[in-house]
């Protein structure tokens, strides 16, 4: 019984020797939610004063009545159809519509990749800000130089149209 007792505490002392001395605790700290509410005590808790300005914009009529907006479905997918079938080239809008979302996609991955990058968004902020800054000065603080940035765009909205 005495050299079980031995052997065991002897395997023991050499199991807490292989143990790792060090031990890291990982955690993280997160916000404490509120506590939680009962119905009756955010009843009793939030009474509005009678004839406060805060109860008038919390007010909430309910109506039984159809004059909401619903929108009509099949109407909505007549119009759809109808406007589909008007348009000529399918393709091209299927293609447009589908290089629309990859660049939104690109420019959101492009974005994320700027933004990992420690100092280089706060760097954006100032060359946008310095932007601003200077198109300020240029274009808006003087009446002369309003009256030129209206022409500038005047002759952009008809180089656009084509009636240039």
């Amino acid at each position: 019984m005495t050299v079980a007792a031995s052997t065991s505490m002897a395997a023991t002392v050499i199991l807490l020797h292989r143990l790792p001395t060090k031990t890291t605790v990982h955690c993280s700290t997160l916000p404490s939610l509120p506590p939680r509410f009962s119905p009756s005590a955010l009843s009793t808790s939030f009474m509005p004063l009678p004839g406060s300005r805060r109860y008038s914009l919390l007010q909430v009529k309910a109506s039984s009545s159809d004059e909401t907006s619903a929108v009509d479905t099949s109407e909505l997918l007549s119009d759809l159809k109808e406007k589909w079938d008007a348009v000529e080239k399918k393709s091209t809008v299927l293609l447009y519509g589908g290089g629309a979302i990859v660049a939104t996609w690109l420019a959101s991955n492009i974005v994320g990749a700027v933004n990992s990058v420690p100092l280089l968004p706060k760097i954006t902020e100032l060359v946008g800000l310095g932007y601003t800054g200077w198109f300020v000065y240029r274009y808006l603080l003087f009446k002369s130089s309003r009256k030129e940035l209206a022409e500038e765009i005047k002759r952009l909205k008809k180089k656009i149209a084509g009636t240039e």
